[in-house]
């Protein structure tokens, strides 16, 4: 069997499976699941609640695989500001500063947006259905 068989599959399993990881930091702002006490007293519109917001809409529509590489695009640019801002006024390197979740979840999320959600993903069936 052609390895590459596997390839739009594991492509969806990585998707799904960043999107939930990923849902943890909105439920954590949100709903305090799990509780993070730096977001006690999170304000909605604060520059955290805000990315909240994102994070909770961008992630659950991931995890479905809906418009995925727009959605990805914007997690993309969402985690290089968050590198950017948090993490790398604390020095240069991520493993340092704290920024190496905030990098992979970039360069995961950019790569999604160039490849698309795979297989099992909404997208893969509206295309599909769109040619039927």
């Amino acid at each position: 069997m052609n390895p590459q068989f596997f390839s739009p599959y594991l492509l969806s399993v990585l998707r799904v499976m960043t999107g939930l990881l990923f849902l943890q930091h909105p439920t954590a702002k949100f709903f305090k699941i799990p509780h993070v006490a730096m977001f006690d007293n999170l304000q909605l519109f604060s520059l955290i609640g805000i990315a909240g917001m994102i994070e909770l809409v961008g992630g659950i529509l991931l995890v479905l695989g809906l418009f995925t590489r727009p959605v990805a695009f914007i997690l993309a640019g969402e985690m290089a500001f968050a590198y950017f801002i948090g993490h790398a006024p604390r020095g240069f390197f991520p493993l340092t500063n704290g920024g190496e979740p905030a990098v992979l979840f970039c360069f995961i999320f950019l790569y999604l947006a160039a490849a698309g959600g795979g297989a099992w993903s909404i997208d893969a069936g509206r295309r599909k259905s769109a040619d039927d």
